[in-house]
């Protein structure tokens, strides 16, 4: 089942897209996701200054 989720607060670090959504128990959540073509870089933290420093710290493999 896919999880259809309104971002808010997007900015983007580098390739990497930092946003804010609510989870499905209401909770506020932060996702860092690499837009470069095939890197697959997501993921989901508690906090959004963990998420902006997974984005600046991203480094992709692929080249």
């Amino acid at each position: 089942m896919s999880a259809n989720r309104r971002f808010r607060r997007v900015v983007r670090i580098g390739p990497v897209q930092v946003g804010t959504y609510n989870d499905d128990r209401g909770r506020e959540k932060h996702t860092a996701a690499c837009t470069a073509p095939r890197c697959g870089f997501s993921t989901d933290y508690d906090s959004r200054a963990a998420a902006e420093l997974a984005a600046r710290t991203h480094r992709c493999r692929v080249r």
